[in-house]
């Protein structure tokens, strides 16, 4: 199984449209930041918007094609660029989701907003690997013009989806946001000029053994010299090239999976802390027990109580 397929199996992802955006100049939206287990997206149909730099820098123009994600789910501006005071807008419920309309002149507005959202822990994880704000062309970008296709066929079907607002619309919506952020990642990890983190991790192609072996055996016990011989390269190179492109080391990446696992496996009472920790690759209970809270900040026992589980699974009798 492909590293991106795996992890969303490890860590699924809701989508969620909540918003269509119809606003003619001037109009400014001010949103954030959500549910901390929320990253917020904006895809841009049709004029084009200014997003304010938080720190100050210039204002970053989104036109037709833009798809923003905020994994560190900020409060954000969004405007017509105009500087004129916004005309208030007014919400509308339709069927399966919300319009926001102003009466506003000029070239309008047609924005998608809406959310995604990850179970903890796994949105802790998620955000640490990927960078605060991201930004993908589905018509124009030349890292992958098949992704781009892809994505651009996904959004029109959204647009069309929304505009048309029938029976089941709600969970077709929702289901379409959910495939967005996936192709979304793989558009971003096919660019030269991916973010630090998985997706510059995944778009570089002599890594990929890697980070496969480590997503897909998890609980196999790999070395720094067996991982580099799957790459066709030194430990030096190899250990280089995760810190470059990862900012983290391969044993804290097996680390982050393993406690993904083991937080998944910890919600079935059937389980015992002890067989968690076996199947996640730790031989002893107690360094798994030490690896969980150092990494969670709680017990596994914690955890399940967290979860409105039991403290610990009964031990299956012996045979």
């Amino acid at each position: 199984m492909d590293w991106l397929s795996r992890l969303f199996e490890m860590m699924p992802v809701r989508g969620r449209l909540d918003l269509r955006c119809a606003y003619g100049a001037p109009w400014r939206i001010d949103q954030g930041p959500g549910e901390p287990n929320e990253i917020p997206y904006h895809a841009v149909l049709a004029g084009s918007a200014m997003l304010d730099d938080p720190a100050g820098g210039r204002p970053l123009k989104l036109e037709p094609g833009h798809i923003l994600l905020l994994p560190g789910n900020p409060r954000h501006v969004m405007h017509d660029g105009s500087g004129a005071a916004p005309l208030r807008a007014r919400n509308r419920a339709s069927l399966n989701f919300t319009i926001s309309e102003n009466p506003g002149s000029g070239e309008r507005l047609d924005l998608l907003c809406g959310h995604f959202a990850i179970a903890p822990p796994h949105d802790r994880l998620l955000r640490s690997y990927l960078p605060p704000r991201l930004v993908v062309h589905a018509r124009a970008d030349a890292g992958d013009r098949d992704t781009a296709g892809q994505l651009d066929s996904l959004v029109a079907l959204m647009r069309r989806e929304s505009a048309d607002d029938r029976l089941g619309g709600r969970a077709m919506l929702n289901a379409l946001s959910g495939a967005m952020f996936a192709l979304v990642l793989r558009l971003a990890s096919l660019t030269d000029d991916a973010p630090r983190g998985l997706l510059a991790l995944a778009g570089h192609p002599r890594l990929a053994p890697a980070v496969a072996a480590l997503f897909n055996e998890p609980a196999r016990a790999w070395s720094l010299p067996e991982l580099a011989r799957l790459c066709g390269m030194s430990r030096a190179t190899l250990a280089r090239q995760f810190q470059e492109k990862l900012g983290r080391s391969a044993a804290d990446l097996l680390t982050d999976i393993r406690m993904a696992l083991a937080a998944n496996e910890l919600r079935k009472s059937s389980l015992s802390t002890g067989a968690v920790a076996e199947i996640v690759g730790y031989q002893s209970e107690a360094a798994f027990q030490r690896a969980f809270k150092r990494h969670m900040g709680i017990t596994p026992a914690q955890w399940r109580k967290s979860q409105g589980l039991s403290g610990e699974a009964p031990e299956r009798p012996a045979a």
